[in-house]
């Protein structure tokens, strides 16, 4: 047979029942679908990574005392200066910093009245804690009403504090023009400002805040717990490197740095994350599309025993036979491949339109999945062919089918 006879009778096989034939392809239209949905899905999202993933945390630096033991315990290797902000804030990258630490205040109780009432029903007082002045900035916090204190009001010492939005409504402090204070223990605090936000550090939201210089001459503050850095996008490495060496030339391992990974990092992780489940998934239904098309193939194979015994007893070869069959197969998968590709292509073109994304799509990932479809009919065809070049032309006539 020439390839034009071939494949003519190869449509002709598979024509003959459209209904079977969709049926047939469904599967392999489904799978396809879903490869072409989940890559182009991906790809898109993954273009779309800077406006999507979270800009706090990847712009975002936490340096830490590194921990070791000394001696049988546990220890920190260093303290963290209080003007840390100021040494890490001529590494590139850096457009903010601040240290922070959390206060004992032992027994000390912090109200906004002078007078304890002992009838009056206890409640958990908010934390306190010193912060240096370039903080707030840090952290990507706000002030919702006064101001925040500045370096000034650290090197005097002055007695102010900067209340967070929590601890302000536990308190009862919504306005500072009157100046109120805030007791700790007997020791008066004007409150100037009340802030909000400051989302990576949660816990200044429900604390009042000290400058570092007043809570080291009134409450023997200690170092700071942390230092938290605002970075520029994609300076998280260099920071990471040279942060601690800023800190302290001499034992820079003795910090342990905090970093976001690159954006490429983040966007191949959320590429994987996404395209993980649904792969999977195509897989199984291309799986499930190959057995169909095998299984309708192999039903047609024993429905033309008469026609392959006939047609090899007027010379056909085995090999035409094996042909026939496998190009029917081949094109059963093809037309799946196609379908399914463009159903792919319509469904990421009209997810992006409607998240407002730019769709990207590698035009080479949805023909090779169109091709693919082919390659699971080449496959799924290759028993049912061997199975009808088999059939001798004597038992197939004898078989009256």
């Amino acid at each position: 047979m020439s390839p034009r006879d071939l494949w003519t009778e190869a449509l002709h096989g598979i024509g003959t029942r459209p209904t079977r034939l969709f049926l047939t392809i469904l599967g392999t239209v489904l799978g396809i679908g879903a490869v072409v949905v989940t890559v182009g899905l991906a790809q898109t999202a993954a273009g779309q990574i800077n406006k999507q993933f979270d800009a706090v945390a990847a712009t975002q630096v936490v340096v830490k005392p590194d921990t070791g033991r000394i001696k049988g315990e546990e220890r920190a290797l260093a303290s963290l200066p209080w003007d840390g902000e100021d040494r890490v804030r001529q590494v590139a990258g850096v457009e903010a910093a601040g240290s922070v630490a959390t206060l004992n205040v032992g027994r000390a109780t912090v109200t906004a009245v002078p007078v304890n009432d002992p009838s009056s029903a206890a409640q958990a007082a908010p934390k306190v804690m010193a912060a240096s002045a370039g903080l707030l900035d840090a952290v990507r916090g706000h002030v919702v009403t006064g101001r925040f204190f500045d370096q000034g009001h650290d090197a005097r010492a002055d007695r102010v504090v900067v209340l967070g939005a929590l601890a302000a409504q536990r308190l009862g402090v919504h306005r500072v023009d009157r100046q109120p204070a805030v007791f700790i223990g007997d020791v008066a605090y004007t409150v100037i400002g009340v802030v909000d936000g400051m989302s990576r550090v949660p816990e200044l939201k429900d604390a009042v805040i000290l400058p570092a210089g007043t809570a080291q001459r009134d409450l023997d503050a200690g170092p700071p717990d942390e230092l938290q850095i605002r970075i520029a996008t994609g300076a998280g490495p260099v920071v990471a490197r040279q942060a601690p060496i800023a800190l302290d030339p001499n034992s820079p391992e003795a910090y342990k740095v905090q970093a976001p990974s690159t954006e490429s990092g983040v966007r191949e992780s959320v590429q994987a994350d996404v395209s993980a489940l649904f792969l999977a998934l195509g897989g199984v239904a291309l799986v499930v599309g190959g057995l169909g098309i095998a299984n309708v193939t192999l039903l047609s194979v024993l429905e033309r025993v008469g026609e392959i015994g006939l047609r090899r007893a007027l010379g056909a070869s085995r090999r035409a036979i094996a042909g026939q069959f496998v190009v029917e197969s081949v094109t059963t998968g093809l037309l799946g491949g196609l379908m399914g590709a463009a159903f792919g292509v319509l469904v990421v073109v009209g997810v992006s339109a409607a998240r407002d994304w730019t769709p990207i799509l590698d035009v080479r990932m949805a023909l090779g999945s169109a091709l693919l479809g082919a390659v699971v009919g080449l496959l799924a065809g290759a028993y049912p062919a061997i199975k009808a070049a088999s059939i001798e032309p004597v038992a197939a006539l004898r078989g009256g089918t």
